[in-house]
């Protein structure tokens, strides 16, 4: 595994000659946006009400299950899409987005949008101030393993925020300023405190928790009522669940989550990062919208998901072997959270 510490990569890798090289490549191209979306999400709910109609818990059910946990968490993994999209490069994209997959699982753009930003400044890269980096390689397995399974409960926090405090901190400016700085995005740094919306952000905020308060509240009123049975509940719950922790095992293979590398160095950020390479079938699984290419990714932002495969493919044909662009490549998701767990389990920071 590549060492945060190792030399830059070399002039092939920097931003101005990726721009450069691969400039076709950066518009997205609306018409398959809209239909992988389209096409996960609708396959994704068919299989839920499949396997709502099949015996529980019978082989045909679990299948069906498998099917609708792969293809909405492919789906949902499009907010990361909506961060990177330039504004109104894709208009109704969003709104369709939420409709499909955001509201019914209470998980609105701006859980992201907004903060994933800081996550690729390269001053905030690694620091308090990313919500996405910890030192998890840091922890011992024991943690990892606790801290991925908690997740099971946040299906439950994500109808209270949006249901009940979301609506009454309006009124209550302290709560409001609790769950905008602390409740209102992903993260895995728990000390990262959201900054209060601003501009345009303001509306997204206010359409989002709306749509997911009138999603849960109708629901829970559905379901009171008799007209939404507890197994169609349970179920949702479920594969909300699953979606979580799935996501979860590949944000941990996403970094190497070690502390001690150089702050503010966009190499560096390069080399803690991670591209998964086999088998390419189930990283593109696993590891959907483009997410497999995780290295590649933080080079190049605003490069379509659709795009990272083609260029992943061009530059390991180009480079040498010794090109550090190979030295960031894993064998799979195994491997990666291999390396993390053996590194949690030496205790020691990694980087120079």
């Amino acid at each position: 595994m590549p060492d945060p510490s190792t030399p830059a990569p070399d002039a092939a890798l920097t931003i101005a000659s990726l721009h450069r090289d691969f400039r076709a490549h950066f518009a997205p191209r609306a018409g398959l946006y809209w239909a992988d979306l389209l096409a996960s999400a609708l396959t994704g709910w068919a299989a839920f009400l499949l396997a709502l109609r099949l015996e529980p818990f019978g082989v045909g059910a679990l299948l069906a299950g498998v099917v609708a946990v792969l293809a909405l968490y492919r789906a949902v993994l499009f907010i990361h899409e909506l961060t990177h999209l330039k504004r109104g490069a894709l208009p109704g994209f969003e709104i369709a987005w939420h409709l499909l997959v955001g509201f019914p699982f209470l998980a609105p753009s701006l859980l992201y949008v907004g903060s994933h930003g800081d996550h690729h400044r390269v001053r905030l890269y690694g620091t308090e101030r990313d919500p996405e980096y910890e030192t998890l390689a840091e922890w011992s397995a024991l943690r990892l393993v606790l801290s991925t399974l908690g997740l099971v409960v946040v299906p439950a926090a994500l109808v209270l925020r949006w249901a009940v405090f979301g609506p009454i901190s309006w009124f209550v400016p302290p709560l409001r300023r609790l769950l905008v700085a602390r409740l209102s995005t992903l993260v895995i740094n728990a000390r990262y405190e959201r900054r209060a919306p601003l501009g345009r952000q303001r509306a997204r905020w206010a359409w989002g928790e709306l749509g997911c308060g009138l999603v849960a509240w109708l629901a829970f009123l559905a379901w009171s009522t008799g007209v939404l049975s507890t197994i169609v509940v349970a179920q949702w719950y479920a594969v909300t669940s699953a979606i979580l922790l799935l996501n979860q095992v590949r944000t941990l293979a996403a970094h190497r989550y070690r502390s001690g590398w150089v702050s503010g160095d966009r190499e560096a950020e390069f080399l803690d990062s991670i591209n998964l390479v086999q088998p390419a079938w189930l990283m593109s699984l696993l590891a959907p919208v483009g997410l497999r290419y995780h290295a590649l990714h933080h080079l190049i932002p605003t490069l379509p998901y659709h795009s990272l495969g083609h260029v992943d493919r061009v530059l390991k044909a180009r480079l040498p072997e010794s090109s550090p662009y190979r030295r960031v490549e894993v064998r799979g998701l195994g491997a990666a959270l291999g390396s993390l767990i053996a590194g949690s389990d030496e205790g020691e920071p990694k980087a120079a």
